[in-house]
């Protein structure tokens, strides 16, 4: 969820807009707590403060999108319904909010990137519940899934996940990837994962070697998921499951995949591909009703307090 900043690219559109065309090939699984008919109407963009410099999001059962940044950690909440938004925790000078996911309590799990740190936020009262320092700020701390009664985190630097207590304090559970495992040294590698459909392991994709794996929490012994009918998930991102249908953010490609996982996860069979004109390297993805809600990260462009930031929202 990191990248280099190069040439300026497009200007993200801000505003309401209608869909664009999308190329998407595949089911969506069951239907989530809003259906068709009710965001139909909704916007499908809208805009974020300037200089937001957004990352991750995350949505629950209600319809409000909470967006990281990660300009200062700061955490910004829209409602889906009508694209209007807030800031709900000012974040601080230093610290980075990338992946986020939000429980059933209202509590935010925050991705610190470089500060090596997991933070809990509660989004009821904006305030800084704990922060966990899980590595040396040497590290990544990339993104965030909730499985069970932890919270696990990707470290893009090292080959180790990180998986913390929910809603109370306790040990930080460090867990060595090994197995099919390919660590590129100085890349991005661990970043987004999501639970296995059994809900027993990890599904974590690796954007540097462009692979996708099953972890085993148990033991931390990875298996390669092979690919097919794609070459592979370079750049990959955030990933969000519904069912067997796993949906890959693929940044810098301006796409998300998605394929069919097999009853084992031990295959991903490439159903279609979902693209957009307001993408603008979508770094991470949320499911509300019908729709996937993505955030333009936009690293090929300026990364100043004035560049504008928007997310936008595509059909499933």
């Amino acid at each position: 969820m990191h990248g280099n900043h190069s040439a300026p690219s497009r200007r993200a559109v801000l505003g309401g807009a209608a869909l664009a065309t999308l190329a998407l090939a595949t089911g969506a699984g069951s239907a989530h707590a809003a259906s068709a008919t009710a965001t139909s109407a909704w916007p499908t963009e809208f805009r974020l403060p300037n200089g937001f410099l957004p990352e991750g999001i995350a949505i629950g059962s209600k319809p409000y999108a909470y967006m990281g940044s990660r300009a200062n950690g700061a955490v910004y909440r829209t409602d889906l319904r009508t694209g209007e938004g807030e800031v709900i925790y000012e974040g601080e000078t230093g610290t980075v909010a990338n992946g986020l996911k939000l429980d059933h309590d209202g509590l935010l799990y925050i991705a610190g990137a470089a500060n090596g740190t997991a933070r809990i936020v509660d989004s009821r009262t904006g305030k800084l519940v704990t922060t966990y320092q899980l590595t040396a700020t040497t590290q990544f701390i990339n993104d965030v899934v909730l499985l069970g009664n932890r919270a696990w985190f990707t470290n893009s630097r090292d080959s180790v996940l990180y998986g913390i207590p929910r809603g109370a304090t306790g040990e930080v559970r460090a867990l060595s990837i090994s197995g099919d495992w390919m660590q590129t040294p100085g890349a991005i590698n661990a970043n987004g994962l999501v639970a296995t459909p059994d809900g027993r392991d990890l599904i974590v994709v690796n954007g540097s070697s462009g692979k996708l794996y099953r972890v085993a929490l148990e033991t931390g012994y990875a298996t390669e998921i092979a690919l097919s009918g794609a070459a592979d998930v370079g750049n990959g991102d955030g990933l969000v499951r519904i069912g067997h249908t796993l949906y890959v953010v693929q940044n810098r490609r301006n796409i998300v995949s998605v394929f069919d996982l097999d009853t084992k996860v031990t295959t991903a069979t490439l159903s279609g591909t979902i693209t957009d004109p307001r993408f603008d390297v979508p770094t991470t993805a949320a499911r509300f009703g019908d729709r996937l809600y993505l955030v333009n990260a936009r690293f090929t462009s300026p990364q100043t307090p004035d560049t504008t930031f928007n997310a936008v929202a595509v059909s499933l």
